[in-house]
């Protein structure tokens, strides 16, 4: 794998590391490398604990890269007749280990979708960000924050992420019930690995009975994702959605592409960006 790396942190946590620099964009190389790594570690009969971080400064799991968007609309999961946000969010909800995301940086579009599948979510109180960014563009949410964030947040505060797209510091998404917690970014690694050596130190039966039980109460019907995932793909054919990304690509060559990455719930709110 290119954009990730697994390794023993211990004989029962393992750790995976995303790096796409020079921004974490998600790509279908990226889906692929993340499915595969889900793939091998639900088959690690020693992991119960798997971390995953990233090694590129200022971002986590970022937006939905453009440029690849045919391609990441045509791909499919492990069943060729489920889209591969669908399957990959479900298989790493369902994985039988726990899953704790160490956040640094910025978790956007399709990336806090992802975030959001993972058991546990810890943010660096000054280093993470959080947006669903897609209205902006003349989408929706279709890789299940349109069903996993409601549930967590409650529906107003979920509205106001969708409607507003705009960026998050980690206290109010902390506030809102978005991570399970922000930790001092000096004390994010330690707190992590201190978590995920305490809940590895259980029995690998009692942790994954417990993610069934929790899972029952509070997982989305797959149904549910699957009519998102259809309605993401009709808006993404729509013309709405291309005069937006035609305007924020004349924006990035204007600003920067750097700039805006670090600052696109303030970019996606000017005036340069067409309105419907």
């Amino acid at each position: 794998m290119r954009q990730f790396t697994i390794t023993e942190v211990s004989p029962y946590v393992r750790r995976v590391t995303f790096a796409n620099p020079p921004v974490n964009l998600v790509g279908a190389d990226t889906l692929a490398e993340l499915s595969e790594a889900v793939e091998i570690l639900g088959h690690d009969e020693h992991a119960r604990v798997v971390v995953f971080d990233s090694s590129v400064p200022g971002f986590f799991l970022n937006h939905a890269d453009s440029e690849d968007f045919v391609r990441l609309l045509a791909m499919t999961g492990q069943d060729a007749a489920t889209p591969v946000f669908v399957d990959l969010t479900t298989r790493l909800a369902t994985a039988p280990f726990v899953s704790i995301a160490a956040i640094r940086g910025r978790a956007r579009g399709g990336g806090a979708e992802l975030m959001l599948a993972f058991d546990l979510r810890y943010a660096s109180r000054e280093e993470a960000i959080f947006s669903q960014p897609e209205v902006a563009l003349a989408l929706i949410p279709g890789g299940g924050a349109g069903e996993r964030l409601p549930r967590l947040i409650g529906r107003d505060r979920a509205l106001e992420v969708f409607l507003s797209c705009h960026d998050y510091d980690a206290d109010q998404a902390e506030h809102y019930g978005w991570v399970t917690r922000t930790v001092p970014d000096a004390e994010l690694d330690g707190f992590v690995n201190a978590t995920a050596t305490r809940i590895a130190a259980f029995d690998k039966t009692a942790l994954a009975a417990v993610k069934k039980q929790v899972n029952r109460a509070t997982l989305p019907p797959r149904e549910d994702l699957l009519a998102s995932s259809t309605e993401f793909v009709a808006a993404a054919a729509g013309p709405g959605f291309q005069g937006r990304v035609q305007a924020l690509d004349r924006l990035l060559a204007e600003v920067g592409a750097e700039e805006v990455e670090r600052n696109m719930g303030h970019y996606l709110g000017m005036a340069a960006l067409p309105q419907r």
